[in-house]
C-alpha cells in the first residue's frame, strides 16, 4: 500500500514504561535489589540537563532508583576517570552513564571506555558496541533500540 501508516510514540511509549515496569516488580519480587542508575552530568549544557531530567523521570516511572553527580564543565580528564573508575566498583549502581556532549577538553572517547561494560548503559563501550556489531548480545544504544522496537510493534500491525 501507498498509503503512510502514522505511529503513535507516545502510545508506544507508554506500553513499553509498563512492560519496563513490570519486569523491575518482577525482578525485585524475585528478590533482586532495584536496579539503580548513576548519571554523570559534566557542566551547564541546558539540553544535557533536560535529557538527564527526564532519564531520571523515566526511571522514577519503572521503578529504577537513580542519582545525578554533577562536576563543573572545568573538571580534568583525570578526575572524570578517577570518579567513573569509583563508581564501576561500587556496587550499589547497576548502571552509569556520561551525559554528552562532554566538554572540548575531555575526550569522550576515552571516557565512554572508562565505564565498565556491563555497568554501560548508553552500549558506548568499545566492547559493547564490537558485540552489538558481532551480533552477540550487548547493550544496544538507546536510539538504535527505540527504533528497532518501534519496527518490531509496528510490523505486527501492519
Amino acid at each position: 500500500s501507498d498509503e503512510a501508516t502514522i505511529i503513535s510514540g507516545t502510545k508506544l511509549a507508554k506500553e513499553v514504561l509498563k512492560e519496563v515496569q513490570r519486569d523491575v516488580d518482577s525482578w525485585i519480587s524475585c528478590g533482586n535489589k532495584r536496579p539503580h542508575l548513576t548519571i554523570l552530568l559534566v557542566g551547564d549544557n541546558p539540553a544535557s540537563h533536560i535529557y538527564v531530567r527526564n532519564k531520571i523521570k523515566a526511571a522514577a516511572a519503572v521503578g529504577i532508583s537513580s542519582e545525578i553527580i554533577l562536576r563543573p564543565k572545568n573538571i580534568s580528564q583525570e578526575e572524570l576517570l578517577d570518579l567513573t573508575a569509583k563508581l564501576n566498583k561500587d556496587s550499589a549502581v547497576s548502571g552509569l552513564l556520561v551525559q554528552l556532549p562532554l566538554p572540548d577538553h575531555i575526550d569522550e572517547r576515552t571516557v565512554c571506555n572508562a565505564i565498565a561494560p556491563e555497568k554501560d548503559v548508553d552500549g558506548f563501550h568499545i566492547i559493547n558496541i564490537g558485540r552489538l556489531c558481532l551480533d552477540q548480545p550487548s547493550v544496544i544504544p538507546a536510539t538504535a533500540a527505540a527504533v528497532w522496537e518501534i519496527i518490531k510493534r509496528m510490523g505486527k500491525r501492519l
